[in-house]
């Protein structure tokens, strides 16, 4: 791998990527909203032209989900996603010399409520609503695409890692002693640390016999109880008040975010990286959670929803 194309390389999961494909070597592309990218949304051919001859496209574009889903901010949450991807097909369709590999960002949450099993690439069952039928329409995007190139649509999970910030309420509610559980504490929190996003992203690129949608997410997800139990530890708290639905979610209102981003269960089993052989530098979240408290001053434990 010698050239990458990194769209929204601003945020937190492109700048780590970034900053792991730049120690490598690898020479990096970047296409967004400013006149600082090597090119812009607003010039399609200009897109076309960064694309060719690199060997790995990245998208992870799109306006944060943290947020009320009002008709104003789901508009945009919709139409970062589905405009940059369907531009991203255009391009490519006309690129003399396009990548080997589409990478687009999607999310694990596009399952069901799941607290019965987890939801693999194969037998889970997607669920309903906004973020749901935002991130089947954006994989169909991706997926409909007219070019020749090999897809991957990332279904990642909470992305936890140091620098990150994007749920530090949830750490903040911990120090302050409201860190039990939240709602019954029995939904499932899916996650991965950065280190293994990155990671496997280069995986992805590596196994030429990988497409279509991959979960990103450790094999050893928790509950919201236990994961509560596990930051209060690193924060040396020994009791935390629990949070009921109705707190969360008015507390949702104040913040202006969704509750539904604490409530509901994400249970995401990686299969396709585990039949590919890929290997976790931190596959437990109590490794995870020890590398960012070492990382982070004062013991600060912030992370960042994917």
């Amino acid at each position: 791998m010698k050239t990458v194309v990194v769209c929204g390389a601003s945020g937190y999961i492109g700048q780590s990527l970034l900053r792991a494909l730049e120690s490598n070597g690898v020479e990096i592309r970047t296409i967004g909203r400013r006149g600082t990218s090597d090119a812009t949304w607003s010039d399609e051919q200009g897109v076309a032209d960064v694309l060719s001859g690199a060997d790995l496209l990245v998208n992870l574009a799109g306006r944060s989900v943290s947020c009320r889903y009002n008709k104003h901010n789901a508009d945009e949450i919709f139409s970062s996603r589905m405009e940059t991807t369907a531009l991203l097909g255009r391009a490519l369709a006309r690129t003399p010399q396009p990548p080997s590999l589409w990478a687009n960002a999607s999310t694990g949450t596009i399952y069901r409520d799941a607290r019965d099993r987890p939801m693999d690439e194969k037998n889970g069952e997607l669920g309903m609503g906004f973020s749901v039928a935002v991130a089947r329409a954006w994989e169909h995007e991706l997926f409909s695409a007219p070019t020749p190139v090999r897809k991957v649509a990332l279904r990642m999970s909470i992305v936890l890692g140091a620098g990150g910030g994007a749920i530090n309420p949830f750490v903040n509610l911990a120090r302050i002693g409201f860190g039990g559980r939240m709602g019954d504490g029995r939904q499932m929190f899916s996650w991965i640390h950065i280190s293994d996003v990155v990671r496997s992203v280069i995986h992805i690129y590596e196994h030429p016999e990988i497409s279509g949608p991959v979960n990103i997410a450790s094999p050893y997800p928790v509950t919201n109880t236990d994961m509560m139990l596990m930051v209060r530890a690193k924060l040396g708290r020994q009791y935390g008040f629990p949070t009921p639905v109705w707190m969360l979610e008015f507390g949702a209102r104040i913040i202006r975010t969704e509750a539904e981003l604490v409530t509901k269960s994400r249970w995401v089993s990686p299969g396709v990286l585990a039949d590919s052989g890929f290997q976790y530098q931190f596959p437990t979240l109590e490794s995870a959670l020890e590398q960012i408290a070492q990382e982070t001053p004062r013991g600060l434990l912030p992370v960042t929803l994917g």
